[in-house]
C-alpha cells in the first residue's frame, strides 16, 4: 500500500484552474444572442439560423465592427 506521494504527484495535485471569467462573459453573450436572434425569428428556419448565429456571435461582432470602421 502506497502512502507517500512523489514530488511529481504532489505538484500535480496542487495545480489549480484559475480564470474562467471569459467563459462567463461568452456564456452570457451566447444566451443574449439566442434571445435576440430566436426572439425575432418568424419561421423555424430563421430560428435555426438564429441558433447558429448565437454560437458565433463574437465573430459576427468583430466582422461588423471592422466593416463599419472601414467605411470612408
Amino acid at each position: 500500500m502506497k502512502t507517500e506521494l512523489t514530488p511529481t504527484e504532489k505538484k500535480e495535485q496542487q495545480i489549480k484552474f484559475q480564470g474562467g471569467s471569459s467563459d462567463t462573459v461568452y456564456g452570457l453573450g451566447l444566451i443574449g444572442a439566442w434571445v435576440f436572434y430566436i426572439g425575432r425569428a418568424t419561421t423555424f428556419q430563421e430560428g435555426v439560423v438564429g441558433f447558429l448565429k448565437g454560437l458565433v456571435w463574437p465573430a459576427l461582432l468583430v466582422y461588423n465592427l471592422l466593416k463599419f470602421l472601414d467605411k470612408e
